[in-house]
């Protein structure tokens, strides 16, 4: 039985709570999100964004070339890495 409980208090601490606190941390980048931002989506899109909603962003990614997404695909901040 103290296998048993050492067994899910270590998966606990190396599987579960770490993926929690990137959900997290996602989920702040997410609600942090302002227009002029350069974002990679899910599927490998790279735009800026121009438009913010309840539930979708508007990004540019090419000169008149505008695309509607749910927030849940946007996964990372470019404006840092652009900026090198």
């Amino acid at each position: 039985m103290l296998m048993m409980a050492l067994v899910f208090v270590v998966m606990y601490l190396f599987m579960i709570r770490p993926q929690q606190r990137r959900q997290k941390e996602l989920r702040r980048f997410r609600e942090s999100l302002q227009k002029g931002d350069k974002v990679v989506t899910s599927g490998g899109i790279y735009g800026t964004i121009i438009e913010i909603k309840e539930t979708y962003v508007l990004v540019e990614v090419d000169q008149n070339v505008r695309l509607r997404f749910d927030k849940s695909c946007i996964l990372k901040d470019m404006t840092d890495a652009a900026a090198k």
